[in-house]
């Protein structure tokens, strides 16, 4: 069976020798977007959008902290994409004899490109520091973790000194000899019946108190070590939840950046190609 004949209209489909991605233009849009995201990243931690102070770090300085670090960050990628996306259009060559619906894709897929070689350079760039700092901040936390260690006995030494609290000097030397042993329970996860029972009787051997004095004191002390690990809890999973905002912001910020950056690139682009 003989194949049809081709349309008389129906010419040969050409493929251009050059290529469709213009990659002087793309590195120099890429270039300007990291070096516009260097100067506005630190400008924003000066002018106190990603910024809280250590020495009064509670749940509300955080939410302030990722609030106006997330503004920052978007403002940033706004405009760093916008003026990459804008550069790598409008500075690529002028393609002739193609459609228009071609040329704007190729547009936003330059400034889409631009943003993609920005952003791989600016998390290399940030991994690389990271990775020079490395050594220091493992010796940080090991000092950190030292002194929290160092806090937490010296609390329970507080809390097993509270017990055995008297009006008189020998009830206090006397309760040294087992404040080491009170250390210890007050230490753990969960203090037992047993645990309760045998520190009301050390404290009405040592403080002169009546057992049921002796029971409300231990249970007074118990309650506020109780609360001292709530708050620790709660301070651990408000950090928790501030470290996945981070990332939800950091994801919404690049996703923006993206947009703009191809936007950006098929306007330049379009303003090239009018003159």
């Amino acid at each position: 069976m003989a194949l049809p004949n081709p349309a008389p209209n129906d010419g040969p489909n050409l493929e251009s020798s050059a290529s469709g991605i213009h990659w002087t233009s793309i590195l120099g849009g890429a270039s300007v977007a990291i070096a516009i995201s260097l100067i506005l990243l630190p400008l924003g931690a000066a002018l106190g959008f990603a910024s809280f102070s250590v020495f009064n770090l509670t749940k509300a300085s955080l939410i302030t902290f990722s609030a106006g670090w997330a503004i920052w960050l978007v403002v940033t990628q706004w405009i760093s994409s916008g003026v990459g996306g804008y550069i790598a259009g409008r500075l690529r060559v002028k393609w002739a004899d193609t459609h228009s619906d071609e040329v704007f894709f190729r547009d936003t897929a330059h400034g889409f490109i631009a943003w993609s070689v920005a952003t791989i350079f600016t998390i290399a760039l940030i991994a690389s520091a990271g990775a020079m700092t490395a050594k220091t901040a493992v010796d940080a936390g090991a000092t950190v973790a030292a002194g929290a260690a160092a806090a937490t006995a010296d609390d329970a030494g507080y809390y097993a000194d509270s017990l055995y609290r008297s009006t008189t000097a020998a009830s206090t030397a006397t309760a040294a000899d087992v404040s080491a042993e009170t250390v210890r329970i007050l230490s753990r996860d969960t203090v037992t019946g047993g645990d309760r029972a045998y520190l009301a009787s050390q404290v009405a051997a040592r403080t002169g108190l009546s057992q049921v004095e002796a029971e409300k004191r231990v249970n007074s002390v118990l309650a506020e070590v109780e609360a001292a690990k709530q708050k620790a809890a709660e301070a651990a999973e408000a950090a928790r939840k501030t470290l996945v905002g981070v990332h939800f912001i950091l994801f919404l910020s690049l996703l923006i950046g993206a947009f703009i950056a191809s936007v950006s690139a098929a306007l330049g682009g379009r303003l090239r190609d009018n003159y």
